[in-house]
């Protein structure tokens, strides 16, 4: 038979597994188990005098070398192995259309953009703590950090206390962006020690941290490099588990938010996300931060990344009775004159169809109050009501960020800061 990629056998046998769910008389259950090797296989939770000939043959005939020829019967395995699959039919996802059917998938890495289980905020903000707010772009290059940073002052002058968090671990650059001094020195230690040495008690937090005095006005900005970078740090990172499930509380991204918001007492808690579909994106775009500001161009490459972030923030959640995590949606790098003008309407007709596609409900098929739907869509504080940045040359190309405060302060900035800060005026419900 001709070759058939690991997709499309998956998908076929979705595809098998609910055809024949519905031409079966008797009530049953299936899972299909995708392994850490692409191996196909399904188990059934049903009675074993079915006649399951049919099916086997089609997945073996089409599933090709990605049919490991095992449909099991729960019933006839040992109790050891069928704890298992007890457990991992727990963990599995249901399908969209057939909620008989499962799908289960194990990874070998990124394991954190496939959780099943709710994932939330680690407190209501902010009532019980600051609001923790990711900023996030698919593509490297459109000014997601200063971005960052532009908020981090603007609330410091207003004699805030704001930490920021560098998770960009892979490519660090918040963490020198906000340095102690204009010679860019920051924090011995960082983001990554802490994650590696799992912060024992008698750790004081601040050796992960160092304050950018120099910009913050009457307020404070306490920053986390990712760590510092000499010889010793790609060891370092190399050894942090960043496959670790974000909602475990002995999680070290976990423990880390905690021990900010208790020792510090920050009114906003900033990360700052590596690009890409990159392990620590996959526990920052979890669910549990407050707020997740996606930053994204006209670009098909841009929104690629961005359906992705926003299958997993809507789509997803919605699926598994949800509300959809809050997103805030920002145009980066805008050419001016005609040419920005046209990018907008672009981006947001864009954003108009994208939203509707994988993020608001029906009015009719949810409780408005839980979720976002299209009947929300009229308000400018809607999720894909995009905020638009253009592109500044001083921005582009600059010694310290002192140089150029002014302008983060202003243009617009501001009103970007304005709609953030508004999400919290209105406490949500515990």
């Amino acid at each position: 038979m001709p070759f058939i990629h690991f997709d499309e056998a998956k998908e076929f046998a979705i595809a098998q597994a609910k055809a024949w769910i519905a031409n079966q008389q008797p009530q049953i259950q299936v899972m299909l188990i995708a392994d850490l090797f692409g191996k196909l296989r399904l188990i059934l939770w049903a009675c074993c005098e079915l006649d399951k000939s049919k099916i086997e043959q089609d997945l073996a005939t089409q599933c090709g070398a990605w049919w490991s020829d095992e449909l099991l019967c729960i019933e006839r395995l040992d109790p050891v192995t069928r704890k298992v699959y007890e457990s991992g039919w727990e963990m599995a996802r249901i399908d969209a259309d057939e909620p008989r059917l499962r799908v289960l998938d194990r990874h070998r890495s990124r394991t954190a953009w496939f959780i099943t289980k709710p994932v939330n905020p680690p407190w209501v903000a902010p009532r019980a703590g600051p609001p923790i707010i990711v900023f996030y772009s698919f593509k490297g290059g459109l000014g997601r950090s200063t971005l960052l940073a532009s908020f981090a002052i603007q609330r410091a002058h207003l004699g805030e206390r704001v930490c920021v968090l560098d998770f960009d671990l892979d490519s660090p650059g918040i963490g020198r962006l906000l340095s102690a001094d204009a010679e860019g020195k920051t924090a011995r230690w960082g983001v990554v020690d802490f994650l590696l040495e799992r912060s024992p008690a008698d750790a004081p937090l601040s050796d992960y941290y160092h304050r950018c005095d120099r910009v913050s006005g009457s307020g404070e900005i306490v920053v986390f490099p990712s760590g510092y970078m000499d010889e010793h740090y790609a060891d370092k990172l190399a050894r942090v588990d960043l496959e670790e499930a974000p909602e475990a509380h002995e999680s070290g991204l976990w423990k880390l938010l905690s021990r900010v918001s208790k020792e510090l007492k920050p009114h906003w808690i900033l990360l700052d996300a590596r690009t890409g579909i990159s392990e620590p994106a996959g526990q920052l775009l979890s669910g549990i931060a407050h707020l997740h500001v996606l930053l994204g161009t006209t670009n098909d490459q841009s929104w690629q990344g961005l359906t992705l972030v926003l299958d997993r923030l809507g789509t997803a959640r919605v699926l598994d009775d949800r509300s959809q995590a809050e997103v805030l949606l920002v145009q980066a790098m805008v050419p001016s004159g005609d040419l920005g003008k046209v990018a907008k309407t672009q981006f947001a007709g864009r954003a108009d169809e994208e939203f509707d596609t994988r993020y608001y409900l029906a009015d009719d098929e949810a409780d408005q109050d839980c979720f976002w739907t299209v009947e929300d869509k009229d308000s400018q504080d809607a999720p894909h009501a995009p905020m638009p940045v253009d592109y500044d040359s001083k921005l582009a190309n600059f010694g310290d960020i002192a140089e150029v405060t002014d302008a983060l302060c202003s243009g617009p900035y501001p009103p970007i800061v304005e709609r953030i800060v508004n999400r919290f005026l209105t406490e949500p419900e515990a």
